[in-house]
């Protein structure tokens, strides 16, 4: 069953639990009995709906932070993130309900921080994924970008971190390389290549499927890799010719 279909399905609330369960239970609209609607959910399972959810609701607080949602913003979550025709109302149900709820964006993310708190390239996936949704109008708006800079800082990610994942959402035509791979301009070619290394192995697919990134939002990983590679290749190229 895919991961929309099991949130889709109303269990989801009960097995997230806290802020993130309750916009789920707003959408449900009715009482569910909390022991057979979290039956049969492992702490894998949950992880994954609570990542997912997590997308929805961040993403509908950002979009609230520039004011409004654009076409362009809608069709880039629903690309991104794969979900099918047939789940879009029910998607966009939840993003709707974030989107009323008078709460700020802190206790969503807060809840997030402490589910992946030892899984940080978790964290910084899903910053990723909302960077996407920021930038698919082709305007990363400096309110959208101050609102990451605040649930990075919620993510527990330093400012140095954050520039770095900021600048793997620039063309490689403007953007650092070095930054791209968390480095200082001034890193030797050793440095580079146990860092990649690192990043490779850490971004992995596989890795954060294993960790809570269901695998129909992997795209962003594998986007993320794919700047990680280019940016070495750019360094090695500078550095050994």
């Amino acid at each position: 069953m895919s991961i929309w279909r099991t949130i889709i399905g109303g269990a989801a609330g009960f097995a997230i639990g806290g802020p993130l369960g309750a916009i789920l239970g707003g959408v449900a609209g009715h009482v569910l009995d909390k022991k057979s609607s979290s039956k049969g959910n492992s702490s894998h399972e949950t992880d994954q709906m609570a990542f997912t959810v997590a997308i929805i609701v961040l993403g509908a607080k950002m979009a609230k932070a520039d004011g409004s949602v654009s076409i362009e913003e809608i069709k880039a979550f629903r690309e991104v993130f794969h979900v099918p025709e047939r789940d879009m109302k029910a998607v966009g149900q939840i993003f709707d309900e974030a989107k009323k709820d008078s709460s700020g964006f802190e206790p969503y993310a807060n809840q997030i921080s402490d589910l992946f708190k030892n899984r940080k390239n978790v964290l910084e996936d899903l910053l990723d994924g909302l960077f996407h949704i920021a930038k698919a109008d082709n305007i990363l708006h400096q309110s959208e970008l101050e609102y990451l800079r605040q649930v990075s800082i919620i993510f527990g990610f330093t400012d140095f971190e954050f520039k770095s994942i900021k600048e793997r959402h620039n063309s490689p035509e403007i953007s650092d390389p070095y930054k791209i791979l968390g480095l200082e301009s001034n890193a030797n070619f050793s440095q580079v290549k146990n860092k990649y290394k690192q990043l490779i192995k850490e971004y992995h697919p596989d890795k954060l499927i294993a960790q809570g990134v269901p695998k129909e939002l992997i795209d962003v990983a594998n986007k993320k890799l794919s700047v990680i590679n280019d940016a070495y290749d750019r360094i090695e190229k500078k550095q050994t010719n």
